[in-house]
């Protein structure tokens, strides 16, 4: 009993050491017995076992020992052998037991522990720092498993019994209540070295081709290296000497707190410098993602600059090549390889995940709309969507979000959107300039860009747009003329029907109802008196939202006209003279150059515009419109002119007698989305007088 006041003196002495000691002073200290001889010691095998014996010597197993069951034993031999650490302990199992003897003989005779740490320097000195505090607390794991080992089958093994009786492992034990604080404490202060181990360990693995001793993060992290490992290495000597201190005490000296804080107290400086090199390894891991992220930027550059004998390489490129199955099918909802798309014609949809409704089901409609031959579709193109999200703020929200769309989209996706790497997000926002709205990007079956955006194309021409080149698209606009057909296509066959069947057809729009009611009311009428058979169909805002429902709801409850039930042909009527104007800009042409440029821009204006306005057709390419006032007032007047639509016709009538009603004070709006894309946004003429207009930026919120 009579160690006990000389292991009192010495913790106190520690405490002392740790509270006063200057730290610059103690590393000099430290960094002279630092000698390399060059050898590179893979510590990461060694470290496992370390961690493994650490792990399994838990004070808490002691009371309720499990021997190991001989095929535990046998798999902790057999990951020994995988990880080759039978080799690399026959090389350093000396120096580790010398190293182990050291702390246990120093601690034992009352040695300082500073001086004790030195110590383990000085046998250390010629191996790097990372084999240092690996080594060291591989010679600590030796004495400390030893102990718990001893405790933990003295009820079970003959042999442990002997050598616990020895230790006074049983006697220790009976005050495992008084001791349970300094046991928490041990077990804190050695996950913390562990910690403190493995990121020094971190630091030595990272690849030298993307970072470098001169970077800056990098050479903070290295300054304080030392300083990591000496309080490492210094901690397991505390722990050592608190294991050792166990042996041959007193009721009194067990019951003390002394040493609980002694050891919380290296807990809380191990855990600080834990931090700290943590903050730079996570600085160290950004600036080599960025070099990668950099590197595979530039590879996915010259990938699309090269010739291919087909789509292949890109496609792995574009969709995680790591995952061998990337793509979801659209039909069976089944995992597949990018294989399927092979020397195929493949779309891109790109969008974030609040993709609209509209967009997918109008897209799904054009998809879907293939000719059948043998019972099976014939579809020469293939829809991939590109999901692009935020991964650092993925949500549950979003997680819905992206299986409610993958669950409607017919297409392949990628199965997730995390399989879209940060240098492909990059080169779709730099060189494709996707921002916000979705993008449908053309590669040929050699993986070339034949177009940068087709969503203009497939939504004014549909499949007959295939193969969906610029080219292709080019040609197309030389077959066109302003015609009813083009402006509705076949969002509403039965338009099409009147049209073929000699009627005049009127398409209006706008949100103010009482306009709607005169107009309608007006229109009839003058219908009546000219005697023409004529259909209005109400065509809405290209904004579809809960106002333009209401007026929807009025003019069916009141019987005003003709209506798109569905928000979504309103939605796709607009969004198609909105492709036209985009394509056309395209393709260099202006309202000076181009008719159905013009034509495009003065519908596009109507919907910019906050009043009604009005389209009126007979036949394919007879056509007049005007704004909302203009065309109510001259309806409205229709005395004065009916006359001469017995002589002109009404269409031609109607046209003569707009004329006075054009003035020279006029408000022309063109709403367009913000991301355009790169085009000569800089010169827009106004449809109506020609000239320049100006440009403003608006902000409208699409929700109502």
């Amino acid at each position: 009993m009579a160690v006990a006041p000389q292991k009192t003196q010495l913790i106190r002495g520690d405490r002392h050491m740790f509270s006063a000691s200057d730290d610059s002073v103690v590393m000099k200290q430290i960094l002279a017995t630092h000698s390399p001889d060059g050898r590179d010691v893979d510590v990461r095998p060694l470290l496992h076992v370390v961690e493994d014996v650490l792990h399994r010597a838990n004070p808490a197993v002691v009371m309720t020992p499990h021997p190991p069951h001989s095929d535990q034993v046998d798999l902790i031999e057999e990951k020994m052998n995988q990880n080759g650490i039978v080799g690399m302990l026959e090389a350093l199992a000396y120096t580790i037991h010398k190293v182990s003897c050291e702390i246990t003989y120093k601690c034992s005779g009352g040695v300082e522990p500073h001086a004790t740490t030195v110590s383990v320097f000085n046998i250390l000195s010629s191996y790097s720092w990372d084999a240092k505090v690996v080594m060291a607390l591989a010679a600590f794991a030796v004495s400390y498993g030893e102990f718990w080992l001893t405790a933990q089958l003295h009820t079970v093994n003959p042999l442990a019994k002997s050598v616990a009786a020895l230790k006074q492992v049983p006697e220790i034990l009976e005050h495992s209540e008084i001791l349970k604080p300094r046991f928490d404490a041990l077990s804190t202060l050695v996950k913390a070295m562990l910690d403190v181990t493995k990121c020094i360990i971190a630091f030595k693995e990272l690849p030298a081709e993307y970072i470098t001793a001169d970077t800056h993060s990098m050479t903070i992290a290295m300054t304080h290296i030392p300083t990591a490992v000496y309080w490492t290495i210094r901690s397991a000597v505390a722990c050592a000497s608190q294991i050792i201190g166990l042996i041959g005490i007193g009721h009194e000296y067990i019951a003390s707190t002394t040493e609980v804080w002694e050891l919380s107290s290296l807990a809380h400086k191990v855990n600080n410098i834990h931090e700290h090199l943590l903050k730079q390894l996570n600085l160290c891991h950004q600036h080599i993602n960025d070099k990668r992220h950099i590197e595979a930027f530039q590879t996915l550059v010259r990938l699309f600059e090269t010739v291919h004998i087909d789509n292949i390489k890109i496609l792995k490129a574009l969709m995680y090549s790591k995952d061998d199955l990337p793509l979801l099918d659209g039909s069976t909802k089944r995992r597949v390889n990018v294989e399927v798309l092979r020397r195929k014609i493949v779309m891109l949809l790109i969008s974030d995940l609040d993709i609209s409704n509209e967009e997918v089901y109008v897209l799904a409609q054009i998809y879907n709309d293939t000719a059948e031959h043998g019972g099976k579709m014939e579809r020469h193109y293939e829809v991939v969507w590109l999901p692009v999200a935020d991964r650092g703020q993925w949500t549950e929200a979003k997680e819905e979000a992206f299986n409610r769309n993958v669950a409607v989209m017919p297409w392949y996706s990628l199965a997730h959107p995390s399989l879209l790497d940060r240098a492909v997000i990059k080169y779709i926002r730099e060189m494709w300039h996707f921002e916000k709205r979705p993008l449908l990007v053309v590669l040929d079956p050699q993986g070339k860009v034949v177009c940068p955006n087709a969503f203009h194309m497939m939504w004014i021409w549909g499949s007959l747009a295939y193969p969906f080149s610029s080219l292709r698209e080019e040609n197309l606009w030389k077959e066109e003329t302003w015609r009813l057909e083009l402006l509705v296509d076949e969002i509403d066959p039965m338009i099409l029907s009147w049209m073929k069947e000699g009627r005049f057809v009127c398409l209006y729009g706008g949100e103010d109802i009482q306009w709607i009611r005169k107009f309608t009311a007006a229109m009839k009428r003058v219908a009546n008196e000219a005697r023409i058979p004529l259909e209005m169909i109400y065509v809405g805002k290209s904004n579809p939202n809960q106002r333009l429902r209401r007026v929807v709801n009025t003019i069916a409850e009141e019987n005003l006209s003709g209506y798109w039930q569905d928000l979504a042909m309103m939605w796709f009527f607009w969004v198609r003279l909105e492709s036209m104007w985009h394509s056309k800009m395209q393709h260099g042409r202006t309202i000076e150059n181009d008719a159905i440029m013009q034509e495009v821009m003065t519908m596009l204006s109507f919907d910019g515009s906050d009043e009604g306005w009005a389209l009126i057709a007979h036949g394919s390419t007879d056509i007049v419109k005007s704004h909302g006032k203009k065309i109510l007032d001259c309806i409205s007047e229709y005395d004065a002119w009916k006359e001469s639509v017995e002589v002109e016709g009404f269409l031609p009538a109607l046209a003569n007698a707009l004329l006075p009603y054009q003035t020279h004070e006029h408000c022309t709006r063109l709403i367009l989305p913000g991301n355009t894309g790169k085009l000569p946004m800089e010169n827009v003429v106004c449809a109506e007088c020609k000239r320049p207009m100006e440009k403003y930026i608006l902000y409208r919120c699409c929700t109502d």
